[in-house]
């Protein structure tokens, strides 16, 4: 029996079924009357059910709908539904095909057919179907719309320019539809109707550029060249500023391979003041392109940027363009420094740009710089986390932890749900860190227990959290799977190796650790005192004296005031504290 999400009320349904069979009881065969008010019955209680969302009971009702009267289309079409409720695209298809088959006219069955096409990736089929709605309702624009996108999708244009066709017996040609046409025209390789659409919006609206600037484009694309330079000579005789005709003017200059008027109309373009600061941007990344796979002059671009720059209200977003240009180029840092701090003379808020200020700096190791920069960026920009972070960073680089942790909650204040996950988790870890180093444990684990919800495979969290727990002797099982998965995860790391070998020993897992312990060792040329105290340790209570005292010797030399490992060399035994 086929169950679906909702209760079943069974003991209803049982006495619907009970109720129906004691109508024919006494009958040896069921007329065709009673047949079908049994029918009624049980379809009019699979419905109820239904509605109060017993959808198991439903369907169980249905099905023996189907047997009673295989000829009821609404039985096939609720089954369908049920079916659909499944994810069960087939049958749900089959059987809206049979209500569709039953009741051909029905317009309920014929759209959810023809969704049920599209959901099966049957557009063909779909389409057919559509048609046959539209031929039932010529008024209905969206079955245009749905025919439009399906023709699109089957590369039918011919069928797709028609489909618009009528839709411009409803609403009439608008500047939408013969724009498209034009589209599906060229995609035809149709010059000639490509054009005939776009001269026709011309001749509707005269005195409107926009259209003849299209007009110009449309026979730019299709070839004619020469007709298209005339129509824009005409606009820009008329309105020598026209940006949209400047752009075309200048596709058509490369085209003809005219370079030097082309960079001249680019060079309108930019200083034109009807131009946008994003129109400007566009043209001056194509400029970048085209300077780029042509092996150009750069010098050319940087002096376009400084042209515009000059201009009255300069762009802060273009400043910032010229900036990122010339690190891309290479250009020395601080010359691409200044250009980033023109920007923040322009908008002392554009966060991006002092962000890269900061990135520069941290590359330097300059944490004096940093934190001036992200200081002030935190009064223009209080809601940017990056500029916290990294001015927590630098400050326990200096190794002042109460500055640096005040800048990591600060931050983590201004945490909201289109906070970046992995950002937000790193804030907790190193919280962590400079927590557990000021003693305060419990909130320490907090901190990280916070950054695992907000990413669980933060793998250096995951270390120290399991390090920090082992060297208190709690939570040992917990530890060793956290810092098993960082081993997993980077299985060549002496850290997350060392911390794996010393929970393992801590465990008394001896024969285990010392394996982790030498994969520990193979790993780190330089290991510090910690990891070779406990390399000694880890041999000592394997039973390997000799190699205990060598790794105590070495761990002394680096760790000379360590009297609990001189007394360890000295018992020549492990000794606990």
């Amino acid at each position: 029996m086929m169950r679906l999400t909702g209760n079943l009320s069974s003991w209803s349904v049982r006495l619907v079924l009970m109720a129906v069979a004691l109508i024919g009881m006494h009958t040896p065969v069921l007329s065709q009357t009673s047949n079908l008010r049994e029918y009624d019955i049980l379809f009019h209680e699979a419905m109820l059910q239904r509605q109060k969302g017993n959808l198991d009971a439903a369907f169980d009702l249905l099905v023996r709908c189907s047997e009673l009267r295989p000829d009821a289309s609404e039985t096939w079409f609720f089954l369908a539904q049920a079916y659909s409720d499944l994810g069960d695209k087939k049958r749900e298809r089959e059987y809206c095909e049979r209500a569709h088959q039953l009741e051909p006219t029905n317009v309920t069955y014929m759209e959810r057919l023809a969704s049920t096409y599209i959901d099966n990736d049957q557009y063909a089929d779909a389409i057919v179907v559509m048609e046959q709605l539209y031929d039932i309702d010529k008024s209905r624009e969206e079955l245009l719309q749905a025919l439009f996108s399906l023709y699109t999708q089957q590369k039918d244009y011919e069928k797709a320019i028609h489909t618009i066709d009528r839709m411009e017996l409803i609403d009439g040609p608008t500047e939408r539809t013969a724009l498209t046409k034009t589209r599906l025209y060229i995609e035809q390789n149709d010059a000639a109707n490509a054009i005939r659409e776009t001269k026709k919006l011309t001749d509707l609206h005269p005195s409107d550029l926009r259209y003849r600037t299209l007009y110009a484009n449309t026979l730019l694309v299709t070839d004619h060249e020469e007709q298209a330079y005339g129509v824009l000579q005409q606009i820009l005789a008329e309105e020598p500023r026209n940006l949209s005709a400047q752009q075309v003017m200048r596709n058509y200059y490369i085209r003809t391979g005219d370079g030097e008027r082309a960079d001249s109309v680019n060079h309108a373009i930019l200083l034109n003041p009807s131009a946008s600061v994003e129109d400007k941007a566009n043209q001056l990344r194509q400029l970048i392109i085209e300077t780029a796979q042509e092996g150009g002059d750069s010098t050319v671009v940087l002096d376009l940027f400084d042209e515009i720059l000059q201009q009255p209200d300069p762009s802060p977003d273009l400043a910032e363009m010229k900036a990122a240009y010339m690190q891309l180029l290479g250009m020395p840092r601080d010359s691409v420094a200044s250009a980033y701090e023109y920007v923040l003379q322009l908008a002392p808020d554009q966060a991006s740009a002092r962000l890269r200020l900061v990135q520069q700096a941290w590359e330097d190791e300059d944490d004096e710089r940093i934190i001036s920069l992200c200081q002030t960026a935190r009064q223009y920009n209080p809601e940017e986390m990056a500029f916290y972070y990294y001015q927590g960073m630098a400050y326990y680089r200096q190794e002042n932890t109460d500055l640096a942790l005040e800048a990591f909650q600060n931050g983590i204040n201004v945490i909201n749900e289109e906070s970046i996950p992995e950002i937000v988790s790193d804030f907790y870890a190193v919280m962590g860190d400079l927590l557990h180093q000021k003693g305060r444990e419990a909130e320490a684990f907090n901190a990280y227990d916070s950054c695992l919800v907000w990413k669980q495979d933060n793998i250096g969290c995951l270390n120290n959290y399991a390090y920090y727990l082992s060297l208190k002797g709690t939570r040992l099982d917990e530890a060793e799977a956290m810092s098993y998965k960082a081993v997993k995860a980077e299985p060549n790391n002496a850290t997350y190796l060392d911390t794996y070998a010393w929970i393992l020993f801590v465990q008394k897992r001896y024969a285990e650790a010392r394996i982790y312990m030498e994969k520990t060792l193979q790993n780190d040329s330089l290991p510090d005192p910690v990891v070779l105290e406990h390399a000694g340790d880890i041999y000592a209570l394997c039973g390997d004296t000799d190699a205990a005292m060598a790794q105590w010797q070495k761990a002394l030399e680096k760790a000379p005031d360590n009297k609990l490992l001189r007394r360890k060399i000295k018992k020549k035994r492990y000794i606990k504290k």
